[in-house]
């Protein structure tokens, strides 16, 4: 961090009761604490900031910890957190605005510049994956290793997130379980979306909700992307389905578009030259197939269509092997790409 990030945080640490009346709004005092359920500011009581310090030592005022997660910080963190900031240049530009501001009374008029950004925007989705962690060694590596997923190296555009909230309905309690989250991303790899698939914290499974899946942000016309773009593509639908393909053909560039809907709109990299449409056997996957196969044509793009022999190809990887995935594709596949792309290792 700069230099300044502890003095800053020293600052902010006197003022630390009118801190957490502006950036933890949804908490109260209790105490000699502001009692909240997280640094994002979710009502709540698991998470406790220290107001004054103790006579005697103790953990210093603006010093928090959230009981139910373990998670700890000071006031730079709260900002950081509470206004979806990214950079530490924008939190310290925060916490001097903050600073600058009288505090003769408990409360005032004064609003945070960095409002949270809007639900379901291109700039959430971006904060969102931001905020998010290396997959390798998580649940998510868990969930995906147990549906026979087992190339997991170059997934850039995949992550974890321990904490990612979920809400049933608009005017239902917020949830928090670990999720897989996905950049939606342009041609050009600009994020414009995001998917979340919500885990169980054993990586068994998704989690026990109406809505395990669900994206947000731009997303007609893109897709959460494996691989450069080249002269040949795979695409199709779900995560879980291109991965699964990806095993036994991880040098393919693939592209999974998360609906039927979005997978008959999405759009071709300059270079593309041929398209594998991945088919999901459903009538919704039918109709995507069909007009994937009109539009290759006005774009002068040959169309190939690799169909399963279940639902979809991540049902066929686990109800049979990768052998069999692997033998069942090389006789779809236009020769040449056999060759280069379907890998022999198991």
């Amino acid at each position: 961090m700069p230099r300044n990030a502890a003095e800053l945080a020293h600052r902010l640490a006197r003022e630390a009761e009118a801190v957490c009346r502006h950036y933890l709004s949804n908490g109260r005092r209790v105490g000699n604490y502001w009692q909240v359920g997280d640094v994002r500011n979710t009502t709540g009581r698991s998470m406790f900031v220290r107001l004054k310090s103790g006579a005697t030592g103790g953990r210093p005022a603006g010093k928090w910890t959230d009981a139910a997660t373990g998670e700890h910080g000071d006031l730079l963190d709260v900002i950081r957190e509470s206004c979806g900031l990214v950079d530490f240049h924008d939190v310290a530009d925060e916490a001097r605005r903050f600073l600058s501001l009288p505090r003769s009374e408990p409360e005032s008029d004064y609003r945070p510049r960095w409002s949270a950004a809007p639900t379901g925007s291109p700039e959430s989705a971006r904060r969102l994956f931001a905020k998010s962690k290396p997959m390798v060694g998580t649940v998510v590596e868990t969930y995906l290793r147990r549906r026979g997923i087992t190339n997991l190296h170059g997934i850039g555009s995949l992550r974890f997130h321990p904490r990612c909230y979920y809400r049933p309905e608009a005017d239902a309690l917020t949830e928090i379980w670990p999720a897989m989250i996905a950049a939606v991303t342009d041609l050009q790899g600009h994020i414009t979306g995001a998917h979340r698939t919500w885990l169980d914290p054993s990586g068994r499974d998704k989690a026990p909700v109406d809505t395990p899946r669900r994206a947000m942000g731009h997303l007609l016309g893109h897709a959460v992307r494996f691989g450069p773009a080249g002269d040949v593509m795979a695409a199709g639908e779900g995560i879980e389905t291109m991965l699964s393909l990806r095993c036994v053909m991880p040098t393919m560039a693939m592209v999974a578009a998360l609906s039927a809907a979005h997978l008959g709109a999405i759009l071709f990299p300059a270079t593309l030259r041929r398209l594998y449409i991945v088919r999901d056997d459903d009538r919704a996957g039918d109709g995507a197939m069909n007009g994937l196969i009109g539009r290759t044509r006005v774009a002068r793009i040959e169309a190939i269509v690799l169909s399963p022999q279940c639902g979809d190809f991540n049902e066929d990887l686990r109800n049979f092997d990768i052998n069999a995935l692997r033998a069942a594709l090389r006789i779809q596949l236009a020769p040449e790409d056999a060759v280069r792309f379907l890998s022999t290792r198991v």
